[in-house]
């Protein structure tokens, strides 16, 4: 025990300056100052209700009785029994009020203890207070959208839950914009408007104000007219009425409702949007058994197939298997059970440049899809850690057969996925037993040899070195290893890496003919590379000799020239005729 509690004293140390805040909820009746720097105290008199609290520059309503400790009055809202509604942080009230209040939560009452100030109209004595009993009756949560004062939202109800839209997602919104006169200059229909947020609408900053509401959110806005429409103003047009120029606009403005849009792949070639949630947290995940229902058309609306639909029956695949358009298979991966969806996918990831002949239609060469999809359920791969020792050696070892058929189909990137699973659910963490180890190493390094074999045929010549590397580092004479790895260093141009790698192989195994073949293909390509060495030196050097000759012919007519100089200087200077008539 009395290491233990040295162990949690040391965890607890506090770093110089750290301050851990431990204060335990306050007590009905109960005073305490505010924090440990502040001359505020709090006595809290009724709970209030949830756990938010305003923030400065908020709008709040509150019930307020100000007094000093001999009586005098300083305010009160409950003689007229009308609430009062200022901003936080303005010290419209009582200076150093706002401090309290912003530790309140709706409906608390509580009173607090302050220094008087002189500004207030009080004489100023060091031992004088003055208390506010506080009712917080309600707020308007207040954001300021650009951080520069340019867009300022007031939440006037709050929406459901916390999530909020992308950039990506379609949003379903009502909105009233008008003048600072009242003057009505654009509204949306009684259902409200759909768009793409990536799409803008109406006013440029709309979409970014928007991707701070959750579903069901109701909010005023001022948008000055550097995030309107500036200068300029806007023409009619479009339904919308004019907007003279450095106009202030004002929105009333709803989110009722947005479809998350995923971008699956990542270039938008395969995009979701989402039409109904699905249920919890976990999606269907690579290698799940999934039952989906469908229609899928072109972009035309030109329907080509229906599963689940009337009487056709579902579909049930497995991801990652290519049993679908690879566009489907990386979508469906994402979804939820009873989730439901609008896929659209890419001729890349669909069917291509061909045409292909559907059950209901044709689907013409380098056609987009589109596919209404539910998933009606999945059940997910398990990971390793959920089997036992020979479930997990079963598994692996039926899909690096699948691995296997996909080589043999010419599918390496595929087959290297599967040897890559295949690998981790037999990976060395000390759960096996003897013999089940035996098993598991035998796998394991026959995954990677596999896998180093696909690195060879996708030219990943780098992959390739690190798997060989990895069967070595268990098996240091593996013959097949040293082989592949040698071949990917061959490609890579290490050539003394690939001779060690050659010569240890053939130690082990002297008569292996791929080894002995790949040795004369390095003696080959050592002795093309050393005739191009030879040549660069031989040319290097023929450059460098022509240019010392150079430089030797230059420097003796040089000299040549010099000597000439000198020579015909003297009989012009001799020679020179001075007329002294």
């Amino acid at each position: 025990m009395a290491v233990l509690s040295e162990i949690e004293e040391d965890e607890l140390d506090e770093e110089p300056g750290e301050v851990i805040e431990s204060a335990p909820p306050q007590k009905l009746g109960e005073e305490r100052q505010l924090n440990s720097n502040s001359p505020i105290k709090k006595k809290l008199l009724k709970r209030g209700h949830g756990w938010e609290t305003p923030n400065f520059n908020d709008q709040v309503t509150v019930h307020y009785v100000g007094t000093l400790l001999d009586g005098t009055k300083l305010g009160s809202t409950r003689d007229s029994d009308c609430p009062v509604t200022f901003t936080l942080g303005q010290g419209e009230v009582y200076a150093g009020l706002d401090d309290g209040i912003v530790t309140m939560k709706k409906g608390e009452v509580a009173l607090f203890t302050l220094p008087t100030v002189e500004s207030e109209g009080i004489p100023q004595d060091s031992n004088s207070v003055a208390q506010f009993e506080v009712e917080l009756v309600s707020w308007i949560t207040v954001v300021d959208v650009c951080k520069d004062g340019g867009i300022i939202k007031k939440i006037m109800e709050k929406g459901k839950g916390n999530d909020r839209p992308g950039d990506l997602d379609e949003v379903l919104v009502k909105y009233q914009v008008s003048l600072v006169d009242g003057t009505v200059v654009a509204e949306t229909p009684e259902g409200g408007v759909e768009f793409y947020l990536k799409d803008g609408h109406f006013l440029p900053r709309l979409p970014k104000v928007i991707m701070t509401m959750t579903r069901g959110e109701k909010a005023e806005l001022i948008v000055q007219p550097q995030y309107a429409f500036g200068e300029k103003g806007r023409e009619a047009g479009s339904g919308f009425n004019s907007v003279p120029p450095d106009s202030v606009l004002h929105v009333n403005i709803e989110l009722v409702s947005f479809k998350p849009v995923i971008n699956v792949i990542g270039d938008s070639t395969v995009i979701k949007k989402i039409l109904k949630e699905g249920e919890g947290t976990f999606t269907a995940n690579e290698g799940a058994n999934v039952t989906v229902s469908y229609t899928a058309m072109l972009e035309d609306g030109t329907v080509f197939e229906k599963r689940g639909i009337g009487e056709t029956q579902p579909l049930k695949f497995v991801t990652d298997e290519e049993q679908v358009i690879t566009g489907l298979d990386r979508a469906v991966a994402t979804m939820k059970k009873g989730e439901r969806a609008i896929i659209s996918i890419h001729p890349d990831y669909a069917f291509g440049n061909v045409e292909v002949r559907q059950e209901l239609a044709m689907v013409p060469p380098g056609s987009k899809v589109v596919y209404d999809i539910e998933m009606m359920d999945f059940i997910k791969e398990k990971a390793p850690w959920e089997l036992n020792n020979n479930e997990k050696i079963e598994v692996a070892g039926r899909k690096k057969e699948e691995g296997n058929l996909l080589f043999k189909s010419g599918k390496y990137q595929q087959a290297a996925k599967k040897y890559d699973k295949a690998a981790d659910f037999v990976i060395e963490d000390g759960s096996f037993g003897d013999d089940e180890q035996k098993l598991a190493k035998s796998l394991r390094i026959s995954c990677w040899l596999n896998g180093a074999a696909c690195c060879l045929k996708l030219n990943e010549f780098p992959g390739a070195i690190k798997l060989c590397t990895q069967v070595l580092d268990v098996e240091f004479h593996n013959v097949k290893a040293l082989y592949r790895r040698a071949q990917a260093y061959v490609e890579t141009g290490d050539f003394l890496l690939a001779d060690v790698d050659i010569k240890k192989a053939l130690e082990v195994d002297p008569q292996n003919r791929e080894v002995k073949v790949l040795k004369m293909k390095l003696k080959q390509l050592q002795a093309n590379s050393d005739k191009k060495d030879a040549k660069l030196y031989e040319n290097m050097f023929a450059s460098k000799s022509k240019r010392l000759k150079v430089e030797k012919e230059e420097g003796e007519v040089v000299k040549l020239e010099t000597d000439n100089v000198g020579d015909s200087a003297a009989p012009s200077d001799g020679g020179l005729i001075i007329d002294s008539r």
